[in-house]
């Protein structure tokens, strides 16, 4: 990821944020200044304190999708095949302890808690199926996507199976607040689809428009998912705000940095193509700043770069401005707010792991 300084740019961030805010209520409403986030506590690898609690994680949820039909399970087995970092997860049982050791010092999560984690990555792999069949994707993680290989039908089928088990897991929990939080997910996340289906002419609704369309497609996962966590270990309101507000505000970072590496990464080394979005017309973050350089990108992004030359000229007006530099700003300012509201819960390895991850998310190259 490139290093930048801060530049003016004729969309002022204040402006973006005073925008994104009535969308959502927020208690971190004041951003502190852009500058590298080193903790001045000791390291803690998130990886490595979630990794008790993740393992078996793949096995646990194939369990879930233990099915007779065996092309069925061949499919739903894909992605459940160990490799990848369980980002999500690990967020949710670090989030977990976090709660339960600032309500009563238990250093242990609750296999409810656990189960919230499994949940939230069938929820979230279901959601990746179905944006493949979407967007006709024909790789993902640096392999074949299920559609291109068992077909569209086929693979729509895969993704409602997976949503279907998880949310027989989630009515296993028993408890009806659990139930309410983690549906809300899947609204949004059918909501944020139709949203990225649309456009706005109004180029100051547009970054409304994109940053809610990412709070409901990516943010919205995590958030729910740690406020569930939240609501489980410890019956204060304000715990579960703090844990909502993290995971939202991470969430958020996480696709504000995905979509700058769109832009800056390599296909081999992102496991998808670059330029993805731009073909498939979308106008992230790196497109909107870069727009208020080069105007001319207006018609571009209202045709949904549907015309020859559109996705090469107007990834060359993205990397000639700084587009790529304020959107990296911007995923660093929620950053920020996310450690803020983190640390408001009592000291712990979790807690302080969880402050690393927002470093983390904003230097990661895939």
């Amino acid at each position: 990821m490139c290093h930048f300084t801060q530049r003016s740019s004729t969309f002022s961030f204040s402006k973006i944020c005073n925008i994104f805010w009535r969308f959502h209520h927020t208690s971190t409403s004041h951003l502190c200044s852009c500058s590298k986030t080193i903790s001045d506590e000791k390291y803690q690898d998130p990886f490595q304190l979630g990794r008790k609690d993740l393992k078996n994680l793949y096995e646990d949820i194939k369990k879930e999708l233990l099915v007779s039909a065996a092309e069925l399970k061949e499919m739903c087995d894909y992605y459940f095949d160990g490799k990848g970092k369980a980002f999500r997860p690990m967020i949710v049982v670090l989030m977990a302890r976090a709660c339960n050791i600032h309500h009563n010092n238990s250093k242990e999560v609750q296999a409810s808690q656990r189960s919230v984690a499994i949940i939230a990555e069938m929820i979230h792999t279901a959601s990746l199926v179905h944006d493949d069949v979407i967007d006709d994707a024909n790789s993902r993680r640096g392999k074949r996507t299920l559609n291109q290989i068992w077909g569209e039908r086929k693979a729509v089928l895969a993704g409602d199976f997976i949503l279907s088990a998880a949310s027989v897991a989630l009515a296993r929990i028993g408890n009806t607040t659990i139930i309410s939080v983690l549906t809300q997910v899947i609204e949004d996340l059918v909501r944020g689809e139709f949203l990225q289906l649309g456009s706005k002419e109004n180029e100051n609704e547009r970054f409304a428009h994109y940053l809610e369309k990412t709070f409901k497609k990516t943010a919205s996962l995590i958030a729910n998912s740690c406020k569930a966590v939240s609501i489980l270990g410890c019956p204060d309101p304000k715990v579960h705000e703090i844990a909502y507000q993290y995971g939202k505000n991470i969430g958020i970072a996480f696709q504000l940095i995905d979509d700058v590496l769109d832009f800056t990464s390599c296909a081999d080394h992102l496991g998808k193509p670059t330029a993805a979005d731009l073909k498939l017309g979308l106008a992230t973050g790196p497109v909107l700043f870069a727009c208020q350089q080069f105007p001319e990108m207006n018609a571009m992004i209202m045709r949904r770069f549907s015309k020859p030359g559109d996705v090469e000229r107007a990834r060359k007006y993205v990397l000639q401005s700084d587009g790529v530099q304020q959107t990296t700003y911007l995923a660093q300012r929620y950053c920020h707010a996310a450690t803020r509201e983190i640390r408001k819960l009592r000291p712990s390895p979790e807690r302080e792991a969880l402050v690393h991850l927002t470093e983390m998310v904003l230097m990661r190259d895939k």
